[in-house]
């Protein structure tokens, strides 16, 4: 990863992609509320079973950064990536794009040849992102999740996505 200061030079800063853990968890407030990390914990023991990859982009010092999973139940013979996030400080240096091309790398190790994954349509920087990364649009639907409040009350958000995918043959 490179960042850039107000200087104009680069800093180069070393990550590592890996498995999220259980462990981790703590240190990833950033990427959603109570509700979310619970559902992250859910999805880890999923992964303990091998039905999806959860994945961690680490700092030299070993805190996630930038977080995402792959579910392999989701369409058969693809790979889906979901709860992709970014630490907003980091957002734009490319960690996302790692995250992406780390994700793409597990689902080929599995002998797949497809990458699926939906965009909000409100969220046009993420979609410019996946188009960069060759990602395709086919089709749109809805989806629905539960969100918490600052003031701690659970509500359903709603949304439209973008279905995209790319061969990764």
């Amino acid at each position: 990863m490179s960042l850039l200061p107000t200087d104009g030079t680069d800093v180069v800063v070393p990550v590592l992609v890996r498995d999220l853990t259980p462990a981790d968890l703590p240190a990833c407030t950033w990427s959603g509320s109570a509700v979310h990390l619970g559902q992250v914990a859910k999805e880890l023991e999923r992964a303990a079973s091998g039905e999806v990859d959860y994945l961690a982009v680490c700092t030299a010092v070993d805190l996630p950064v930038a977080i995402g999973g792959v579910d392999y139940q989701v369409t058969s013979g693809a790979g889906t990536l979901w709860q992709l996030a970014v630490l907003p400080a980091l957002q734009s240096c490319g960690l996302g794009s790692l995250l992406v091309r780390a994700a793409e790398d597990r689902i080929r190790s599995r002998g797949i040849l497809r990458a699926e994954l939906g965009v909000e349509e409100s969220n046009p920087r993420a979609r410019a992102v996946y188009e960069r990364l060759g990602y395709v649009a086919y089709d749109r639907q809805p989806d629905a999740w539960d969100v918490q409040a600052p003031d701690g009350s659970i509500h359903r958000y709603e949304t439209m996505c973008t279905l995209m995918r790319k061969d990764l043959s």
